[in-house]
């Protein structure tokens, strides 16, 4: 009989998977993942606001088995949820975009690529996995966006979701303390903090002196992330606009989404615009503190959006941390979620296995409690099932 993991036995949920990357990660690479802009209110909020909705159970339904599948563009995966861009995945655990990418495969899912990831476009394409996103932004030099896209075209991406709420960087004041910065510059007390979790330490010893933002670098050469960070810092245009969108959206001839939507009238102007998805979103947190909650702000887009493309698809990220949590958005309307931090924690503690870990325990919480609510498939969903609480 294979033995357990003493790690697998102690992640018995999302929470228990964050405390144990918490005890395995040096602080700054834990609080890099972890924290959130300021005084970290909208971070918070994005996973209590979950209790505004109680749910309404029917449990003489009685679906003996149930269908998690959804069908996301044309592409089936055997859950409403998927693995969303997170920056650096490589400074969790060596090659960690890949072993999310090969997670997300093998649960089923899709998994799109950060901007910011250490392994490069093609890198992750080479995989073969599917269904795989691109994440891409709109910087002052139109021509990296632009490249970026080709790139993704030229390597079979599935989709490409334009994030627009990263125009500015947030004030991330974890980072500011622990003298974190994005890239990340390794001081001599980043590294002294880094040596107390020698386990880490010793996985990463020939990752961290490679380590960079793969997609960045200019052909024939390799910076080191010191000298790319003072590239990047303008790289991002505060200035982008629906003219960037437009011509994005004749660019790329496949499914268009936009990640960080939260106003309504904005989930209008891209419908308008042919864009074929919207992800609701305050990224994480991490940019603007203060900001409205993903599931506070998901009804309205959805309304916004619809009204104008009935057949709009409409996801969120942020928060979600139990299986009832992605259950309650899908029964307000939305198509699907992703997770950004869960899978980074199970990444940190596990690679590629603690991913499966973080998907497997998801997809348990979401069966059961479709189960106990009565629905046998995800389409049953719906805001017959919710109560919403006033206080």
């Amino acid at each position: 009989m294979q033995r357990v993991p003493d790690w697998h036995r102690k992640a018995y949920n999302i929470a228990s998977m964050r405390r144990i990357a918490q005890d395995r990660l040096p602080r700054p690479v834990f609080d890099f993942a972890d924290g959130a802009a300021e005084d970290e209110w909208t971070l918070r909020r994005n996973e209590s606001a979950f209790e505004r909705w109680a749910l309404l159970p029917r449990p003489l339904q009685g679906p003996a088995t149930r269908d998690l599948s959804v069908t996301l563009f044309g592409k089936t995966l055997s859950m409403p949820l998927m693995i969303g861009p997170t920056g650096l995945a490589g400074l969790f655990w060596p090659d960690g975009e890949l072993c999310s990418a090969r997670a997300a495969a093998a649960a089923g899912t899709a998994y799109c690529l950060s901007h910011g990831s250490v392994c490069t476009i093609e890198q992750l394409a080479a995989l073969n996995t599917h269904p795989r996103w691109m994440q891409v932004f709109v910087y002052r030099d139109r021509g990296l966006t632009r490249e970026f896209t080709d790139r993704a075209a030229a390597s079979g991406y599935d989709a490409l979701v334009l994030t627009v709420d990263n125009q500015l960087l947030g004030n991330r004041e974890r980072d500011v303390r622990n003298g974190f910065g994005i890239p990340p510059r390794f001081t001599l007390a980043q590294l002294l903090a880094m040596g107390t979790r020698l386990p880490w330490l010793w996985r990463m010893r020939t990752a961290l002196p490679r380590l960079t933002m793969g997609s960045y670098q200019r052909e024939g050469s390799r910076e080191e992330l010191t000298a790319l960070a003072g590239r990047m810092a303008g790289l991002l245009d505060p200035g982008l606009n629906w003219d960037d969108v437009r011509e994005l959206r004749e660019r790329w001839h496949g499914p268009l989404l936009l990640k960080g939507v939260l106003h309504p009238q904005e989930a209008r102007q891209a419908a308008a615009l042919g864009v074929d998805g919207l992800i609701v979103s305050n990224h994480g947190g991490r940019q603007l503190d203060g900001a409205l909650s993903s599931i506070e702000a998901l009804p309205a887009v959805i309304e916004a959006a619809r009204t104008l493309r009935p057949d709009m698809t409409v996801m969120i990220d942020g928060g979600i941390r139990r299986g009832a949590d992605l259950v309650k958005a899908l029964a307000l309307g939305a198509n699907a979620g992703l997770i950004g931090r869960p899978q980074l924690w199970g990444l940190a503690v596990a690679g590629e296995p603690g991913v499966r870990r973080v998907l497997e325990l998801l997809r348990a919480e979401i069966d059961r409690t479709m189960g106990l609510l009565g629905v046998s498939k995800v389409s049953e969903l719906g805001p017959d099932l919710l109560a919403r609480l006033e206080h």
